[in-house]
This record gives structure tokens, sequence and C-alpha cells, in this order.
């Protein structure tokens, strides 16, 4: 099982309760080429394959071009990716557990690097917030569609 990497400068972890099935959660979270639609800070996703562990994908987000690579997908409990960007080596882990027609949905995150250790606090609420918005914004879709 992949984890974050614990020793680095930034670690954010974050959880929202999602009132919607776990199906459809996870179809939304997964269905990378479509994270455009609902999530204001992508500008762009394109998955390279199917949704499976080595495959890749490329997306834009607050200015940064990053190729992450899917490192383990347990469908409907847990995704993991990570990768460069611009001298950032990231790691994310989501996971989805479903308790009452509810879906907790945890993330996180850990970022190492130079520029990660020239500017620790800044890119920590930098990616505070983008979670936010991201953990917000799949919350608010999931529950308003059908």
């Amino acid at each position: 099982m992949f984890t974050i990497d614990e020793t680095a400068p930034v670690i954010v972890r974050l959880s929202t309760v999602i009132d919607a099935p776990l199906e459809r959660v996870w179809r939304l979270h997964t269905d990378i080429d479509s994270w455009a639609d609902w999530n204001p800070d992508i500008d762009q996703a394109d998955l390279d394959g199917p949704l499976l562990p080595g495959a890749s994908f490329r997306w834009k987000t607050h200015g940064l071009d990053i190729t992450s690579t899917l490192r383990e997908v347990v469908p409907g409990e847990r995704v993991v990716w990570g990768g460069p960007a611009d001298g950032i080596e990231g790691v994310h882990v989501w996971s989805f557990e479903e308790a009452g027609g509810q879906v907790t949905v945890r993330t996180e995150e850990s970022w190492s690097g130079a520029p990660v250790e020239a500017a620790t606090e800044e890119l920590r609420q930098a990616l505070s917030g983008s979670l936010t918005t991201w953990l917000d914004r799949l919350k608010s879709r999931s529950e308003t569609t059908g």
C-alpha cells in the first residue's frame, strides 16, 4: 500500500462527508478526463489508458503542467498517484468509505523538493486551499448529480 512521504516539508490531510452513493462519488473522482467539468482549479486533465496502476495522466492546474502516475487503484476504496512538477515531488492518496448512505472522502498529500523547502508555509497554504476546493466541488457535484 502506497502512502504519502511522511518526511516531506508539506503535508496536508483533509476530509469531507458526502451525502451520495459511493459509486457516484468514486465515478466522478476517478473520471480524470472530466475533472475540469466540475473542479474550477483544473484547466485540463487527460488519462492515458485505463484507470490502472502504472497509467499516467496529464493535467493543468494553477499554471502547472503535471504528469502524474497512478500507483494504486482499489475500486471504490482508494486511489494513489504521484509525480514531479516544477521541482516538487507530490504523492496524493485518496480514500473512500461508505457508511449509512454517506461517503467519507479523505485526502492526504505530501510535497517535497527544493521549491517546497524555499517556501514551505506558502505552499502548504496553497495546497490546503486547492484540496479544500477539490473536496467542496466533489461534494457539491456528487450531491446534485443523479
